[in-house]
């Protein structure tokens, strides 16, 4: 691998300042695609998708745990395996702490389709807390993972993809407003970063202002 070559401070100056310029080309190229996605057209889910959790059985609308609007992550993890995506464990751990997303009205929770039962133990070795159900036992309601091509059929069996899918609710009626797969979860896992995969965006808790984790008024 080459190393950078080494130029006096100024030179570096004036080379940081140009790449500033297409930064900030960048920036601003990002904000305008950040408006039309929330902008897209939503789409009412009207199937009643049934997933296995810690305390039972939940419907898509629990999953929102009473907040307006609902993340999840698309976690790699199929029947057959003793344990989760490498990769997909790998963004899980950038979370962070569910507290700054929940004070912004957005509810966080991770899907497979493994069974609960498999799920737990790597939960606990990987010292997750987040909310992590199975979809396995939807089946007869629909089927989550195919349904939001979370899961594709390749011709030679079901494979899953990693993704994140975003979920508006109002009152009882649920809306779909967004889905991104593999490559396009590059660099998403901040609490800025998914707040601007949802329809409200950041402005999704209106003032509120970032605060310590445990001193958020639930």
């Amino acid at each position: 691998m080459s190393l950078p070559r080494i130029v006096s401070r100024e030179q570096w100056r004036a080379a940081r300042e140009e790449l500033q310029r297409k930064e900030e080309t960048v920036r601003r190229a990002r904000e305008v695609l950040g408006q039309e996605r929330r902008r897209l057209p939503m789409v009412e889910v009207d199937a009643g998708y049934v997933f296995e959790g810690g305390d039972g059985k939940a419907t898509l609308l629990d999953l929102f745990e009473g907040r307006a609007q609902l993340v999840v992550h698309h976690f790699r993890f199929s029947p057959e395996w003793e344990n989760g995506c490498p990769c997909c464990s790998a963004f899980l751990d950038q979370i962070g702490h569910l507290a700054h997303l929940r004070a912004r009205n957005t509810s966080f929770a991770a899907v497979s389709r493994a069974p609960f039962t498999r799920i737990l133990p790597f939960k606990a070795r990987m010292g997750w807390v987040v909310p992590w159900y199975s979809s396995s036992c939807s089946a007869s309601h629909g089927d989550f993972n195919l349904d939001f091509e979370a899961t594709v059929d390749s011709g030679q069996g079901l494979v899953d993809r990693p993704g994140v899918s975003c979920f508006l609710r109002e009152s009882d009626r649920v809306f779909h407003t967004y889905s991104v797969f593999d490559d396009g979860l590059d660099g998403l896992g901040t609490l800025a970063g998914l707040l601007d995969l949802t329809a409200l965006g950041r402005s999704s808790a209106g003032s509120e202002r970032l605060r310590l984790h445990d001193e958020y008024d639930h």
